[in-house]
């Protein structure tokens, strides 16, 4: 029966992973379709919110047990704590728009060795041995996997920039799941924090694409952080039922699902090592169906990267870490 459980674990988890990385080239080819990051994000967003609430209905129609409900002050954590779930796809889908599919994904993997650091800080222990060769294995792969070596893809520094911003938001995502109103129903727990994180996609709309049409003020403002204005027009509304229908889906409501049955079943340490299929899946993606180029040595990064996360994650002997202070 735990072989079956830690089998079935495994399999959620993989699926999981494997459909967060199509996001990005779903998001690219919206872009191709003249969408914009705004209302890409949006409509993920509000359809997300919507799936998720009628979820959320139907659990608590359904229990046989009385849910868990948060606090006031669960309430206003979660709701912040999304706003880096906000920040996490919005910094993804900006970084999109400058360089590949396969770097972005690169860069957003980077939350494995962030991770690594905001754990130093806050427990305040330096890492053990294998940790810090994890993140040197991560960083190497990193090199290799954006072909900084041979520069046959030009990398924007935009791109790098949203890219790395993507990473750090999304490591503090992690986090706070992790940490935050566990007891929660997990419905219940993405709803709330789906809610902080519209907050980010809502106010990026406004400042972003609406009301520059409408304030002058704003749109000078807008221009100090860059001269493009083409996607300064009113929303377009034909997203929803098409790309935004997709990101919803794929993005904010079947992946957390998934993990939350997985994650039980296949353990934090192997859960780990499987969702990070979302790497290969999402630079193959590209690959196919972007007809993005993917040298063999972005290949050997991928490796590399992969490599580090399932040693990161391997069980290991109890030891003690040295205390920073």
């Amino acid at each position: 029966m735990k072989k079956k459980n830690i089998l079935k674990g495994v399999l959620f988890v993989g699926i999981g992973a494997s459909i967060y990385g199509m996001l990005a080239t779903f998001v690219k080819m919206a872009y191709h379709d003249g969408f914009t990051t705004s209302e890409v994000t949006t409509s993920q967003f509000v359809l997300g919110l919507t799936g998720l609430l009628i979820l959320n209905f139907i659990q608590t129609l359904t229990s046989k047990q009385k849910l868990s409900m948060p606090s006031s002050k669960e309430v206003r954590m979660l709701l912040l704590a999304g706003t880096s779930l906000g920040g996490t796809s919005l910094f993804y889908y900006i970084a999109v728009q400058y360089i590949n599919v396969s770097i972005a994904i690169v860069l957003l993997m980077q939350s494995v060795w962030f991770s690594v650091v905001i754990e130093s800080i806050l427990t305040k222990k330096l890492p053990n041995a294998r940790k810090v060769v994890s993140v040197v294995i991560v960083l190497l792969g990193t090199v290799l996997a954006t072909n900084l070596i041979n520069m046959e893809i030009e990398l924007d520094w935009h791109g790098v920039f949203w890219g790395l911003m993507a990473a750090a938001s999304y490591t503090l995502t992690m986090f706070t799941s992790n940490t935050l109103a566990t007891h929660l129903p997990v419905f219940r727990k993405s709803f709330i924090m789906l809610a902080g994180g519209s907050v980010v996609v809502f106010a990026f709309l406004f400042f972003a694409q609406i009301g520059p049409m409408y304030f002058d003020g704003l749109k000078s403002l807008y221009l100090n952080f860059t001269d493009n204005t083409e996607h300064i027009h009113s929303f377009n509304y034909s997203i929803f039922p098409t790309y935004g229908l997709v990101l919803a889906l794929f993005g904010t409501i079947i992946p957390p699902v998934l993990f939350n049955v997985g994650f039980p079943n296949a353990g934090l340490g192997l859960g780990s090592i499987v969702s990070s299929l979302e790497l290969p899946v999402s630079v193959t993606m590209a690959f196919v169906l972007l007809g993005e180029k993917v040298f063999f040595i972005q290949w050997v990064g991928i490796v590399l990267i992969l490599f580090a996360i399932v040693l990161m994650n391997l069980p290991s002997k109890k030891g003690k870490n040295v205390s920073i202070a």
